[in-house]
């Protein structure tokens, strides 16, 4: 029933975000021992960027700190490519914890939603 319910969310959410490859959708996937994120280019279709935990490395733990890690590795993907404007597609999880500090390690490193 919840997993049901994030989904609701999500198509809800994803009615009204588009990416395009000078403003890509971040989408954040969340499990319980991996966060990742990918910036989507919605009208080609293609994923431009990626970063997660398992990238990262074994010494980045999954806590709100290793979260902002992985938000500020989508940064500086996006930064090398040009791109410094991007939409957040939070899935339907709710702003907080470990969402919300991979959006704040991301603004933190050059990255505008």
């Amino acid at each position: 029933m919840k997993k049901i319910k994030r989904f609701e969310r999500k198509r809800r959410i994803r009615a009204k975000l588009v990416g395009t490859a000078t403003c890509p959708r971040l989408s954040v996937f969340r499990s319980l021992k991996n966060i990742s994120v990918q910036a989507i280019d919605d009208v080609a279709g293609k994923t431009l960027a990626q970063a997660s935990l398992a990238l990262l490395g074994k010494n980045v733990k999954h806590t709100v700190e290793g979260a902002a890690l992985v938000g500020k590795e989508i940064a500086t993907q996006l930064v090398k490519l040009d791109i410094k404007k991007a939409v957040f597609d939070r899935s339907g999880y709710r702003y907080h914890g470990k969402v919300k500090a991979l959006a704040d390690g991301a603004r933190a490193n050059g990255l505008i939603f």
